[in-house]
């Protein structure tokens, strides 16, 4: 669809799209079709809506442009259609209501340059790993009918492949776990003997890309690791050492075995692991028996991990749609239970951690946690788009990952970000506040 367009979707301008009327390439196919306007408000367009977005879902993924009538598919004259939020949110909620599961899509405007408020709404709907969709509007209410895109046209799923394509679905969600459990192993074992608290992040797609390594194509990703600014707003580069690991790009902070180290695969899955600045705390006496990290710290080291991971399924694998998401964090690696076997008990003796503030006064620990954890984790599914190009769906992936790896330490939320995509930049360190504020700022994002 980007080849056809010749941009990226969320790039096009208005002159891209109107650009394609009269030009048979353009014909509607079975990634693309033409609306003349937004769907109707009654059964009918809900039903078309919900039908159309399902299709695409359950087949190849694709995008619907409303806003261009077609004469025998191919895209024939522009009418612009109204872009307000109200017509989005109708959009949003024929989708939600009307489909099971509901499909995943993203709603791209683009603006008439001399007509405020109109232009082309496309609809972008990746292919679906939870499909089959089925169609519930009128008058499909009391039976669940699946729709599939073929050629320019619709067609309806038999009772066979409806039971195949489920049995694809939970075949795939097997695979995808299994796969994110392996990144994951891969990467804690390559790091077992790190005695300090640790972040990991791994991602695995749930449709794999396809990324080849040769001797070119090896120097253009050393090139592009080696310039990574991984760390946020910080305006530095990070990576000192790029090389190839089995069937995966390897970037590590240094070439000692402290710092942040990543392992790009070439299906698109990936894991980084990055140190945590600690504090100690005197429970006792003098007797240091408690090390803490700041929630800021944290999520802040989230928000980092998040769009690189992303960023390397999207743009170097061809990877689309959504990705889960797993997050560890560990009082030192060999807590992890990967390493477990791997690391000799008797050499171990790591503090007990919680996650609590500091206060920037007193250097005082501020009791945040209820309880210590060696060992917590949490999981989401993301879209890959909203998390590599840093835009709100990062914040609200960053909210739900960091609020569920910190309920282990008796913490309910963070308060550092809302589950709508809104920073609360004042309870991050002061180590990352400025950073922080400083890209939030670039991203539009406060």
């Amino acid at each position: 669809m980007e080849d056809l367009f010749g941009a990226r979707l969320d790039d096009l301008t208005y002159q891209d799209i109107k650009g394609l009327v009269g030009n048979p390439e353009a014909a509607e196919a079975e990634d693309l079709d033409y609306k003349r306007a937004h769907y109707g408000p009654d059964d009918k367009g809900r039903e078309e809506l919900a039908k159309d977005v399902a299709a695409l879902a359950n087949h190849r993924g694709g995008v619907l442009v409303l806003g261009m009538a077609e004469a025998k598919g191919v895209p024939s004259r522009v009418f612009d259609v109204d872009l307000d939020d109200h017509h989005l949110r109708r959009i949003r909620q024929v989708v939600a209501n009307n489909t099971a599961p509901p499909v995943p899509y993203e709603p791209i405007r683009v603006s008439n340059p001399d007509s405020e408020g109109t232009g082309f709404l496309l609809l972008a709907v990746p292919r679906s790993p939870a499909a089959p969709h089925a169609v519930t509007a009128s008058p499909s209410k009391d039976t669940l009918r699946y729709p599939r895109r073929a050629g320019s046209q619709t067609d309806w799923l038999t009772e066979t492949m409806v039971a195949t394509a489920y049995r694809v679905r939970y075949t795939a969600a097997a695979a995808r776990d299994e796969r994110l459990a392996d990144v994951e192993s891969d990467i804690v074992l390559s790091v077992v003997e790190r005695a300090t608290p640790h972040l990991i992040v791994v991602l695995a797609p749930e449709m794999p890309g396809e990324m080849v390594i040769n001797a070119s194509t090896f120097e253009r990703y050393r090139v592009d690791l080696l310039g990574t600014e991984l760390y946020l707003g910080q305006g530095h580069r990070l990576f000192g050492h790029a090389t190839v690991g089995a069937r995966r790009l390897i970037a590590r902070e240094s070439r000692g075995d402290q710092g942040v180290r990543a392992e790009l695969h070439r299906d698109g899955s990936a894991a980084v692991v990055l140190p945590l600045h600690r504090n100690l705390s005197k429970v006792r006496g003098d007797e240091v028996d408690l090390q803490f990290i700041e929630p800021g710290e944290v999520v802040y080291n989230l928000l980092c991990a998040l769009p690189f991971l992303a960023g390397h399924a999207r743009d170097r694998t061809a990877a689309s749609g959504t990705a889960v998401v797993k997050t560890v964090l560990v009082n030192d690696i060999g807590s992890h239970p990967d390493a477990s076997l791997h690391t000799v008990a008797e050499y171990r003796d790591p503090l007990p951690m919680t996650v609590d503030r500091l206060h920037s006064g007193t250097g005082r620990r501020m009791e945040t946690s209820t309880q210590p954890c060696d060992y917590a984790y949490s999981e989401a599914t993301v879209l890959l788009d909203d998390v590599a190009d840093h835009d709100r769906g990062l914040l609200q992936a960053a909210a739900v990952l960091a609020d569920e790896l910190l309920h282990a330490y008796g913490i309910p939320e963070t308060g550092l970000i809302t589950t709508d995509g809104e920073l609360r930049t004042n309870g991050f360190t002061d180590r990352n506040r400025g950073a922080l504020m400083a890209w939030a700022r670039e991203h539009n994002l406060l």
